[in-house]
C-alpha cells in the first residue's frame, strides 16, 4: 500500500513537473518572438519620420509658391485662424488667385459666424462687425447664410429680417437679391408641396414686407395664390402669413386685407376644409377684431430703420427671376485690390471713422508741433496773452454755438450704440460752461423720437456717473423740463417722463430732484399729472413696487418727498392718495393712509395743551380786569334800555298795520 501511494505521488509529480516545463517553452518562445517584432517596428518608425521629416521639409519650401491653393480650398483641409491669418501675411503677391480663394474662404467663415451669431439684444453690435466684412463681394454668401440660418431657426426669422433691413439701407442690390432668391424658393417649395420649406419662406417673406424691404403687392399675390384653390395646408399656411404681417398690411393696404378676409369668410362657409383649420380661420378673425394685439408687425428693439431710409423693392410672383447662384461660387476678380480699396473707403463712410481718423491726425499734427516748438513756448504765450488783450471779439450770432449742437446731433443719431456715442461726445472739446449744451441736445433728441429708446437712457445714465457737472446738469434740466410741461405734447412728455424715470431708476440721477414736484389739485396740471405718473409708473418697472416703497419711506429723504405725498391738509392728502391709486400705485400710499386715518386722534392732542392753558390765562386776567367790570356794566344796562325802547317802537308798528288791514 505504501509503495503504490508512493507511486502515485510520485507520478503526479512527473506529471506537474511536465506541464511546468511545456509552459515555461511556450512563454520564452513568445518573448523572443514579441522581441524581433518590436525591433522590426523600431526600424520601421526610425524609417517612417525620416521620410516624414524629408516631406515636411519640401512641404514648407514650396508652400507659399506651389500649394496655397490646396490649403484654402473650400471643402479642403481645416485650417486653424492663426495659421490662415500667418499664412495671408506671408503671401507677397496680393492680387494672386491663392490669396484671393484664401479671402474668400475668410469672408465665408465670417459672415456665416455673424450671421448665425445675431439675436435680439446684440443685433446693434453685429451690425458694424458685419459691415466691417466685403458684404459686395460676399452678397451671395449673405443671402444664402442668411437663408439658411433661417430655415434652421424660424424662431430668429423677425432677427433675421430686421438685419437684411440695416444691410439695405446702405446696399439695396443685397437686399433685392435676398428678396428674389426666398420668392424662387416659395415658388419651388409650393410647386414640390414641400411644407415645411414653404413655412419658413412664407415667413421670411412676411417680415420683410414688415420692414418694408418687400412691397406690399408681393403679400396680396401670394395670399391670391394661396387661397385660389384652398386646401388644409395652403390655408393653413395663408392663416400664418396674415398673422405675421396682417398689422401692418391693414395700414398700408386695407382694401386688400378686406378682400383676402372675404376670401377666408367664403372658405369658412363652403366648409370644405377640415375643422382644425376652420378654428384656425375663426381664431384669424379674432384677431382682426383685436387689431392684431400681440402680433406688432415689428418688435420695437428690431425697429432700427426710419421709414424715410428704407428702400423697397417690388418683386412680382409672376416675373422670372435670376437668383445668380454663382455669386456664391469663388471667382477671382482681376482688379481685386482695387475693389477692396474702394469698400474699404465705403466702410469709413458707413461706420463714421473718417472723423476719427481726422481727429488722431490733428492730434498726431499738434503732438508734433509741441514738440518742434518746446523752446519758444514761453515767448509765444506771453504774446499771445498781450494780443488777447488787446482783440477781444464777442460773437453775438452764436455761430459756435449753433455748430456745437449740430456736431454734438449728429454724433447722437449716427452712433450705433450708446457705447461708442459716449465714446465720441467726450472727445467734443467743451469750453467752461458748454456742458449744459450736451444735456440739453440729449433730452431734445430723446424728446423727438417717436417712441422712447433705451440708447438715450443708458447715453445720460453714463455721463452722470463719469462726471457730476453732467449729474448736476441733468437735475437743472428736470426742473427746467418740468416747469414747462405744459407746452410739451404727450409724445414728447412721454419721453421726457421715461427718460428721468431711467436716470432715477438707475440712481444716476439723485432724488430729491423730486422736492420740485408738488403734488396737489391747484398746483398741478393736465399734462404734468401725465409727467408724474408716467414717472411713477416706469420707476415701479425698473424698481418694482417694493424697493420703490422702501426709497420713498426712507427717513432721510422725507423732506424731499413732503411735497409728492403732503400732510399739511387733509383735501391735499386725500388727493394725493387718490391720484396714485388711480395709476395703480396705491401700494406706495400705505404711510400716508395711515397719517390721515391718525389725523383727527393728532388734531385732538395738539388741541388738548391749548385748553389747559387756557383757565390759566382766564384766572390772571381776572385779577387785571376787575377794574372795569363797572364800566362793562354800564355799557350792558345802557344797551338793554336803548334795545326796550326799539322794542316798543317795533310793536306799536305792527299794531298800526293791522288797525289798517
Amino acid at each position: 500500500m505504501d509503495r503504490t501511494a508512493d507511486e502515485k505521488q510520485r507520478g503526479y509529480r512527473n506529471k506537474h513537473d511536465r506541464r511546468y516545463m511545456k509552459d515555461r517553452s511556450s512563454r520564452e518562445g513568445d518573448e523572443r518572438w514579441k522581441d524581433k517584432l518590436s525591433r522590426q517596428d523600431k526600424v520601421g518608425e526610425v524609417r517612417e519620420d525620416d521620410s516624414k521629416s524629408q516631406k515636411q521639409s519640401t512641404l514648407q519650401e514650396n508652400s507659399l509658391n506651389s500649394d496655397v491653393s490646396n490649403w484654402g480650398r473650400s471643402g479642403g483641409v481645416y485650417i486653424p485662424p492663426f495659421k490662415l491669418a500667418r499664412i495671408l501675411k506671408e503671401v507677397q503677391d496680393k492680387s494672386s488667385v491663392e490669396y484671393q480663394r484664401l479671402t474668400w474662404d475668410a469672408l465665408r467663415k465670417s459672415i456665416n459666424g455673424l450671421v448665425n451669431k445675431v439675436n435680439a439684444m446684440n443685433i446693434k453690435n453685429i451690425i458694424p462687425e458685419l459691415f466691417g466684412e466685403n458684404l459686395i463681394r460676399g452678397r451671395g454668401l449673405f443671402c444664402r447664410s442668411c437663408m439658411k440660418s433661417q430655415m434652421a431657426s424660424p424662431g430668429f426669422t423677425d432677427v433675421f429680417a430686421a438685419l437684411v433691413a440695416v444691410v439695405n439701407t446702405k446696399f439695396p442690390e443685397v437686399g433685392e437679391l435676398l428678396l428674389r432668391r426666398i420668392v424662387l424658393q416659395f415658388k419651388r417649395a409650393y410647386k414640390r408641396n414641400d411644407k415645411h420649406q414653404l413655412l419658413a419662406a412664407v415667413k421670411f417673406i412676411a417680415h420683410l414686407v414688415n420692414q418694408q424691404v418687400a412691397h406690399e403687392i408681393i403679400a396680396l399675390e401670394l395670399l391670391a395664390l394661396m387661397l385660389e384653390n384652398p386646401t388644409d395646408d395652403s390655408v393653413e399656411v395663408a392663416v400664418g402669413f396674415v398673422k405675421e404681417c396682417g398689422s401692418i398690411l391693414q395700414d398700408l393696404s386695407p382694401k386688400g386685407l378686406h378682400g383676402i378676409f372675404e376670401r377666408f369668410r367664403g372658405i369658412l362657409h363652403e366648409g370644405e376644409i377640415d375643422k382644425r383649420v376652420q378654428f384656425l380661420i375663426e381664431g384669424l378673425f379674432a384677431i382682426r377684431k383685436a387689431k392684431f394685439q400681440g402680433h406688432p408687425a415689428v418688435r420695437p428693439e428690431l425697429d432700427l430703420v426710419e421709414q424715410e431710409d428704407q428702400l423697397t423693392h417690388e418683386i412680382s410672383l409672376e416675373e422670372k427671376i435670376d437668383p445668380e447662384i454663382t455669386l456664391d461660387i469663388f471667382k477671382p476678380d482681376p482688379q481685386f485690390l482695387e475693389s477692396e480699396k474702394r469698400y474699404e473707403e465705403l466702410k469709413k463712410t458707413i461706420l463714421g471713422e473718417e472723423s476719427e481718423d481726422e481727429a488722431g491726425s490733428d492730434v498726431g499734427s499738434e503732438e508734433e508741433e509741441d514738440e518742434d516748438e518746446d523752446e519758444d513756448e514761453d515767448d509765444e504765450n506771453d504774446d499771445e496773452e498781450e494780443d488777447e488783450q488787446q482783440m477781444k471779439i464777442k460773437d453775438e450770432t452764436e455761430t459756435n454755438l449753433v455748430n456745437l449742437r449740430r456736431t454734438i446731433y449728429l454724433t447722437i443719431m449716427s452712433s450705433i450704440d450708446f457705447e461708442e456715442a459716449g465714446h465720441k461726445l467726450l472727445k467734443i472739446k467743451l469750453e467752461p460752461g458748454q456742458e449744459m449744451e450736451l444735456c440739453i441736445m440729449l433730452l431734445e433728441c430723446c424728446s423727438q423720437e417717436r417712441t422712447y429708446l433705451r440708447y438715450y437712457g443708458l447715453l445720460g445714465q453714463r455721463f452722470c456717473m463719469i462726471n457730476k457737472v453732467h449729474q448736476e446738469n441733468f437735475e437743472k434740466c428736470f426742473v427746467q423740463q418740468y416747469s414747462m410741461i405744459h407746452r410739451l405734447e404727450t409724445n414728447k412728455l412721454r419721453n421726457v417722463a421715461k427718460f428721468f424715470a431711467h436716470l432715477l431708476g438707475t440712481f444716476a440721477l439723485p432724488w430729491h430732484v423730486l422736492a420740485y414736484i408738488r403734488l396737489t389739485e391747484e398746483d398741478t396740471t393736465s399734462s404734468s399729472r401725465i409727467f408724474i405718473k408716467i414717472l411713477f409708473q416706469e420707476l415701479s418697472e425698473h424698481l418694482g413696487i417694493r424697493l420703490l416703497n422702501e426709497k420713498l419711506s426712507d427717513p432721510s429723504m422725507q423732506d424731499s418727498f413732503e411735497s409728492i405725498f403732503p400732510k399739511d391738509n387733509p383735501k391735499n392728502t386725500r388727493f394725493s392718495i387718490n391720484f396714485f391709486t388711480s395709476i395703480g400705485l396705491g401700494g406706495i400710499t400705505e404711510n400716508l393712509r395711515e397719517y390721515l386715518k391718525n389725523m383727527p386722534r393728532l388734531i385732538m392732542q395738539q388741541q388738548k395743551p391749548v385748553s389747559e392753558s387756557e383757565p390759566e390765562r382766564s384766572s390772571g386776567s381776572d385779577s387785571s380786569g376787575s377794574g372795569s367790570e363797572s364800566e362793562s356794566e354800564s355799557e350792558q344796562s345802557s344797551s338793554s334800555e336803548s334795545e326796550s325802547e326799539s322794542d316798543r317802537e317795533e310793536r306799536e308798528r305792527r299794531h298800526k298795520k293791522r288797525r289798517r288791514r
